[in-house]
């Protein structure tokens, strides 16, 4: 909502800059985003100027020589290319030195080989209009020399407010005056609807009849004979172009000009292209088409309301009127239309016909049917000073005013309860009034509280229904930097953190603790990512959780797994030249089920890993790479630091590499996957080598040792030996650590893989593994003959169960 400063201070001005009135607004809950300057600077360089002569120029036939006085004995020569100047004009003049509407700052120029010294100005070049074929000519009165500001609104500041939906009373410049009033206490000028020319009655030669009353709670319309349409005054103009309006036709403009007052839309009919003198408001049908002011065609459907006469609908209810009755350069008969709709229709249609307009972004907010009239009056006025109108007597009025305003209780111990701060009841009847609440001390009992009996004002209906909501008018004027910080009760609240989440944390600080960078991705995604990571066709990672109302395609489900957010990451940072990535996520992924449950969902932990894993340096010019062994690393680090019992084991995954992935198990469960990307995968995303993993976070810390347990530092030395065997290529170095650990027995403390050897001795399809054992006893020095039964059950067991040979 843009506010033009001269035009808000019209209705109530507090004596403040617009940097003042920018904080009290801001302050006090109406977000002022920014200030604008519209129109010119430099305010002292424009001046009445007066044409002396005209003559053609000598090397331009489109261009005349003008010598203008500019007051004081002072004249110029200005050349200029407008067809209409002529001698003895009173013109609007821009001397060197002036700033222009797009900033730029005027000086003497050469056209043509002739010196001009400032510019004839047509509407445009001052930000009041949009003609720019002709210049401005001034009425009569004006002496040259006089400040151009004394006679036309050429210079205002602009406020961009930030409007809440549930504020539409603030899509008006009264309402912000009022907000404004409320928050200084400076006069609010009365509303400008006070004064109503029209009268009540039917009118004669119009009739409307509304069919959905449901929908349309209060139509209103008057009928004006006799005018003329032509350009709107300057004044006019400058506040619709400073408010963000184009100015059309004065007709049109007093639409728009009584809609930016008062917050209401209205819509002006040619009276003579509605067939039958007959409106109606309906249901549309199925399949109903119109052509809309916008030149398109719109299908309709039978939750939309239209107003339609004898010939079919000629407007869409509260978004877009039809071509086919709107006001033309021809129009001498006007019907204008305010109506009150209900919001969430108007806001359905307009976005199932993707058509928004100052008048749907109004009415789907929910308006006041009070306010229609107010409207109605506004632009009654002004087609009677605007356009030379005749009004015909009376006004239709079908549905009346609106319920009756709610009345609440106000009770000054509840509202010193909220905001911890005394507020006397005085100052909160003053607040609320300058509001337009109507207020008046709660009669009380013996067992009754102090307070106020608050009447709501038709404009806040749907926002003030409540004490709560009382209390926030009081506490918000009188201002929120006034209430005292204090701690809210605390009703058993333990105040530290669960157990899963101190071990959510440890397992992430050990990630970051590693070089590891977080990332928070979207929870949405695209649908298409489950083929563009290559998942089967009943991979339950497919069960997308669909969105009823996406912002975007790219976004129109609930991701089922984390890698797709880290893929977008990495490449995005490759993009920039940054391919050397530890990345990692702890988020929530989703699934549906079947039947309409709600979905599930969990907390996953997935890293991505990219390029090198250190910097170069002379040492080491050719660092490792990303790689499964350091995926696996990296996750190893982040489930010992919660002290989850954890193993890999061989398994396919459609997006890793084959060969180079597995599944992760916590606790012997399956709780996710690790490994490097499927090369087309990678391609997908323009990435070269990357390694990944990600796990059901929350599956797995059920395995956690949340408590550590105690263990006693070894008394006695343990007993190291080392073994050579020979298994079958086919055989993962994991199978044969896990059976020498099972044959060990409670002797064998550690056991693990240092060396591989490939050869002839070892035999073809054949591979050596080199372990290092080590045996320990708690409660003495082991011997030989201790550690030889269970050396001689680990060969045993390598021979029978995985076909193993002892090396010498």
């Amino acid at each position: 909502m843009r506010v033009p400063l001269e035009w808000l201070l019209e209705h109530c001005d507090p004596g403040l800059d617009p940097a003042g009135i920018e904080e009290r607004l801001t302050m006090t809950g109406t977000k002022v985003e920014a200030v604008h300057h519209h129109g010119v600077g430099a305010l002292e360089r424009f001046v009445v100027g007066r044409v002396l002569d005209a003559q053609r120029h000598p090397g331009a036939e489109r261009l005349s020589v003008c010598r203008v006085d500019l007051g004081n004995g002072e004249t110029e020569q200005i050349v200029c290319g407008a067809p209409n100047v002529a001698a003895g004009q009173l013109v609007a003049v821009a001397r060197p030195g002036a700033v222009m509407p797009d900033g730029t700052t005027l000086g003497t120029a050469r056209l043509r080989g002739v010196e001009s010294h400032g510019m004839i100005l047509a509407e445009d070049e001052l930000g009041i209009g949009t003609e720019h074929a002709g210049i401005i000519v001034l009425d009569g009165g004006a002496e040259p020399g006089r400040p151009l500001a004394d006679l036309l609104p050429i210079a205002t500041e602009v406020l961009e407010l930030e409007v809440t939906p549930n504020r539409p009373d603030c899509l008006g410049v009264y309402g912000v005056a009022r907000e404004l009033h409320a928050a200084t206490g400076a006069p609010l000028g009365p509303p400008p609807w006070a004064e109503d020319p029209g009268t009540p009655g039917a009118v004669a030669g119009a009739e409307v009849v509304v069919e959905a009353p449901d929908l349309c709670p209060r139509f209103t319309a008057r009928v004006f004979e006799d005018l003329t349409i032509g350009p709107s005054p300057p004044w006019l103009k400058a506040r619709l172009l400073a408010a963000g309006l184009r100015p059309i036709s004065n007709v049109v403009d007093i639409t728009n000009y009584a809609m930016l007052l008062v917050g209401h839309p209205l819509h002006a009919f040619d009276l003579d292209r509605v067939a039958g003198r007959r409106l109606v408001v309906r249901r549309a049908r199925d399949g109903e088409q119109i052509e809309t002011l916008d030149g398109q065609v719109r299908t309709l459907d039978g939750e939309m309301l239209v107003i339609d006469d004898a010939d079919g609908p000629t407007s869409i209810a509260g978004v877009m009127g039809g071509a086919r009755s709107e006001v033309h350069a021809d129009t001498t008969r006007v019907l204008m239309e305010v109506a009150s709709w209900v919001g969430p229709n108007i806001h359905r249609t307009s976005q199932v016909l993707g058509l928004r307009s100052e008048a749907s972004a109004r009415f789907e907010k929910g308006l006041a049917p009070e306010q229609a009239l107010e409207a109605q009056v506004v632009a009654t006025r002004l087609m009677l000073e605007l356009t030379g109108a005749r009004l015909v007597p009376g006004t239709i009025d079908v549905g009346g005013p609106g319920p009756p305003p709610a009345t609440i209780r106000l009770r000054s111990a509840k509202v010193e309860g909220v905001l911890g701060l005394a507020i006397p009841i005085a100052r909160q009847a003053e607040l609320l009034r300058r509001l337009e609440f109507s207020v008046t001390v709660a009669p009380r009992g013996e067992a009754e509280e102090v307070g106020l009996d608050v009447a709501v004002p038709p404009f806040r209906r749907n926002d003030v229904t409540r004490e709560a909501d009382l209390i926030e008018e009081v506490a918000r004027l009188d201002g929120l930097e006034k209430l005292p910080a204090t701690l809210p009760p605390r009703r058993g609240a333990a105040g530290r953190l669960s157990t899963e989440r101190t071990l959510r944390r440890r397992a992430v600080d050990a990630l970051v603790g590693r070089g590891l960078f977080e990332i928070i991705g979207w929870s949405f995604t695209a649908p298409a990512l489950a083929d563009r990571l290559r998942l089967d066709p009943d991979d339950p990672r497919r069960a997308f959780v669909v969105l009823e109302n996406p912002m975007s395609e790219d976004g129109s489900v609930l991701r089922t797994t984390l890698l797709g957010s880290l893929l977008d990451v990495a490449r995005l940072n490759q993009a920039r030249e940054a391919a050397d990535l530890r990345l990692f996520e702890c988020g929530t992924v989703y699934r549906a089920r079947d039947g309409g449950a709600l979905p599930h969902e969990h907390r996953s932990l997935g890293a991505i890993l990219t390029g090198r894993l250190q910097p170069p340096s002379w040492g080491t010019p050719e660092p490792p790479r990303a790689s499964f062994f350091a995926a696996k690393g990296f996750l190893g680090a982040a489930l010992d630091a919660v002290r989850i019992p954890w193993a890999v084991e061989p398994a396919v995954e459609p997006f890793l590499h084959p060969g180079r992935s597995a599944r992760v198990l916590a606790g012997g469960e399956p709780v996710g996957w690790i490994g490097e990307l499927h090369p087309l995968v990678a391609r997908a995303w323009d990435l070269a080598d990357a390694g990944a993993f990600e796990i059901d976070l929350d599956r797995a810390l059920g395995h956690a040792t949340a408590v550590p347990q105690f263990e006693d530092i070894a008394s006695f030395p343990a007993l190291h030996m080392d073994l050579a065997v020979a298994v079958p290529e086919s055989v993962p170095a994991a199978a044969v650590v896990d059976v020498v650990r099972r044959a060990g027995g409670e002797l064998l403390e550690t056991a693990r893989v240092f060396d591989v050897f490939r050869g002839a001795q070892v035999g073809e399809g054949r591979v050596s593994l080199a372990l290092a054992l080590s045996f320990r006893a708690p409660d003495r020095t082991l011997t030989d003959e201790d550690v030889t039964p269970p050396r001689e059950r680990i060969v045993a067991a390598l021979a029978d169960e995985l076909g193993g040979e002892l090396r010498a």
